[in-house]
């Protein structure tokens, strides 16, 4: 009866991992793999002149299209899951200013300047 349990026990554990091994490619064997919608802010953004913006691990940047020039460079933070505020720097104007920006879509923030300005950036595909 001993020997039962133990081969009980090992069987039980035997299935258990079994189940925790993945197979396959993409770990799933015929899982399907789904892509998941970006979240967040992190990625390139442009705005309707096509500067890009990219955020990046809280460091933001805005370089210009043609030359790729650094236009801005700072630092950003949530404030909640679809608030986020930039602490700016224009390296064109020599000024430093804050924004926040909504996402109010996956594919869309809009920002106000603490000078008033409003405008929008859409993610790059």
């Amino acid at each position: 009866m001993k020997r039962f349990r133990i081969i009980g026990s090992t069987a039980i554990v035997s299935l258990a991992l079994a189940g925790c091994v993945a197979t396959g490619p993409g770990g799933g064997g015929n899982v399907p793999v789904v892509n998941r919608a970006p979240s967040g802010i992190d990625g390139a953004w442009v705005d309707p002149n096509g500067i890009v913006s990219s955020f990046n691990g809280g460091i933001f940047e805005t370089r210009s299209t043609d030359t790729n020039e650094k236009l801005a460079e700072g630092n950003y933070r949530y404030q909640s899951p679809q608030l986020v505020e930039i602490d700016m720097r224009s390296i064109v104007r020599g000024t430093s200013s804050r924004v926040n920006c909504a996402l109010v879509a996956q594919n869309q923030l809009n920002c106000t300047s603490s000078a008033g300005s409003r405008f929008s950036l859409t993610r790059r595909g």
